[in-house]
């Protein structure tokens, strides 16, 4: 992605994505000025190639009560879920959901849970705090994620940390995941890219590191 977004900050109030930002912060407070901070580029999205047998898809929040009220989950990050389910089903993946406890029998149609997936009912953003995920995937042979669902700046965001320190290697299609805004959506790719073991060039499969990339660009052995 090439295209660059601006942070519009308030006296006192910076996020500091470039060493100048600190400078910015004082002098806005000074003057009580807005300024505007150019974030760095989003990396575009790289190829690559998963093995079936050790390669596990987590499905996080794509329930009614959620989608059914973001549009970014219903025009977008639904539509790109649809067929890259039936893929990941077709190969044969191990498939993983979480959710809060009152949303568990709230999944999406095309995308719902089938018999012998793995179910986790979260208390916290990430998946694998106080769960037995990480004791399911491993007992599969399990060292990879391709992480999707509600929202990257949330629990997309907590869960791939989370996944990392459990030493697996993560993949986010980022066309199946998103957040309320399109600046929200920005800093939560920065993010995970930042987090954990940092990938900020986006090499490909960077072990127990995240990748960024896009259903269309994952395929499988």
């Amino acid at each position: 992605m090439t295209l660059f977004r601006t942070v519009l900050v308030s006296s006192g109030l910076v996020l500091a994505f470039f060493s100048g930002a600190a400078e910015a912060q004082q002098n806005a407070r000074a003057a009580g000025k807005m300024v505007t901070l150019q974030m760095p580029a989003i990396p575009d999205p790289a190829r690559v190639t998963l093995d079936p047998k050790t390669t596990a898809l987590m499905v996080l929040d794509y329930v009614e009560p959620i989608c059914n009220a973001q549009p970014s989950c219903k025009d977008k990050m639904f539509p790109a879920m649809t067929p890259f389910m039936e893929r990941v089903r077709k190969a044969g993946l191990t498939v993983a959901y979480g959710t809060r406890e009152q949303n568990m029998s709230k999944w999406l149609t095309d995308v719902a849970p089938s018999p012998g997936d793995i179910k986790v009912i979260n208390t916290a953003q990430d998946r694998f705090y106080n769960t037995d995920l990480d004791k399911a995937l491993k007992a599969k042979g399990i060292n990879t994620l391709i992480m999707v669902g509600w929202k990257v700046s949330g629990s997309v965001t907590y869960t791939s940390v989370g996944a990392m320190a459990h030493d697996y290697t993560v993949v986010i299609p980022v066309d199946t995941t998103s957040a309320g805004s399109d600046y929200e959506t920005t800093i939560g790719f920065y993010n995970v890219l930042n987090s954990g073991n940092a990938n900020l060039a986006n090499e490909p499969l960077k072990p127990k590191a995240t990748t960024l990339s896009r259903t269309d660009m994952i395929t499988f052995q």
